[in-house]
């Protein structure tokens, strides 16, 4: 139960991040560098999985 509530928010939380992501590539100004900042924090996060095993 716990694994299902958990994986509710994480749904959530990704669905508003995109919606978010959608409505500001809809406006004519971007903040590329937030977006290239969260990008490039989840491929840190991704290699440090497969370089060091833990997370």
């Amino acid at each position: 139960m716990i694994r299902f509530v958990i994986l509710a928010v994480v749904v959530l939380v990704g669905w508003l991040v995109m919606l978010k992501l959608y409505r500001q590539v809809k406006q004519p100004r971007l903040d590329w560098t937030g977006i290239a900042a969260i990008i490039g924090f989840i491929a840190l996060a991704f290699y440090l999985r497969y370089a060091t095993g833990f997370g």
